[in-house]
């Protein structure tokens, strides 16, 4: 048979190939054999990163667990989520405000002043509501800085400036914060008797008060459907911004770090829309409507107010009157 000579090899010249061969396969088997395999170490950080409490002579609770993941997850949350979509919501209720005020305007008295004026809040009443209000807006500052401050306050004032002004804003957002929980609370009891939802009320959504359109004003008693949703909103967002921001503020009663991370959460995510919604009160209770602010600042309103607005609350108050007045 016949080979080429590039092919045919003696048995000599084989030896030496299958020396190499052998000796190749030795060193790559004593390599897998002393190669470390996995990292011990990242076995190890592994299991701490499970949660597996340990021992530690510190007795305060959730100290004896090394590495808590669920720090991570508020951060992320509390840094992407909260903080991301906070601005948007914010502006887009101001927008929607902005746009409402060009589109209708301001809602005018239909009639001529009468000069009639018929008590609507006492004394006692508007000083409660200011004074829920100012630590409303002093909470809302401060908690909003800490929120959106490092973004949005350093570059204008410098991080020596922001950190002054934080150091005295958070004490204040501390101090002022359970006090707010107990004006929201002394609010519930004296107003809810005047927000208790009713019939009537689906009747004045359904012609948002009569501010769009025309047609007569639907019926409404002291309080209109438009007020009774913000009273409840504010009982409820208040309970919660109030609650949750104690627990916050006294971490000696024992809280568990978890239980810390998902109150400032709600607390964060419940003030955005606290405040959101604040912004369609104070429109309407300034800009929106002639002679609505006088009724909370200096307790009384006109009657033609009365009747335009609250035309059921206007009928029994005329009747209380005497005829002399």
């Amino acid at each position: 048979m016949f080979c080429s000579p590039s092919i045919r090899r003696s048995p000599a010249a084989i030896w030496p190939l299958l020396i190499g061969a052998i000796a190749l396969a030795s060193v790559l088997l004593a390599f897998a054999a002393n190669s470390p395999g996995p990292n011990p170490r990242a076995d190890y950080w592994s299991e701490v990163r499970q949660g597996v409490a340990g021992y530690t002579s510190v007795e305060s609770r959730g100290h004896d667990v090394l590495i808590h993941n669920g720090g991570q997850n508020w951060r992320a949350t509390r840094n992407g989520l909260v903080a991301g979509l906070g601005p948007w919501v914010l502006a887009v209720v101001l927008a929607a405000l902005i746009g409402f005020y060009l589109i209708a305007g301001k809602d005018r008295l239909e009639e001529s002043r009468s000069g009639i004026m018929l008590e609507r809040f006492s004394r006692g009443e508007r000083i409660l509501h200011w004074s829920t209000a100012t630590l409303f807006v002093l909470l809302a500052l401060t908690g909003l800085s800490t929120l959106f401050g490092r973004a949005v306050l350093i570059p204008v004032f410098g991080q020596t400036g922001f950190a002054g002004y934080m150091q005295w804003g958070l004490w204040v957002h501390n101090v002022l914060g359970p006090i707010f929980l107990v004006g929201v609370l002394a609010e519930i009891v004296l107003w809810a008797k005047d927000n208790i939802p009713k019939r009537i009320d689906l009747d004045w959504f359904l012609k948002m008060g009569g501010m769009v359109g025309k047609g007569p004003r639907p019926h409404a008693e002291k309080e209109n459907a438009g007020a009774k949703a913000w009273f409840w909103f504010m009982a409820l967002a208040g309970i919660a911004v109030g609650v949750t921001g104690v627990i916050l503020d006294f971490p000696i009663w024992g809280q568990a770090r978890g239980t810390m991370q998902v109150s400032h959460l709600i607390h964060a995510s419940v003030a955005i829309l606290f405040v959101a919604a604040s912004l369609g009160h104070i429109y309407m209770g300034t800009i929106g409507a002639e002679g609505t602010f006088e009724g909370m600042w200096r307790g009384r309103v006109d009657a033609v107010w009365a009747k335009q607005h609250q035309d059921l609350w206007y009928e029994e108050k005329m009747k209380e009157r005497s005829p002399s007045e």
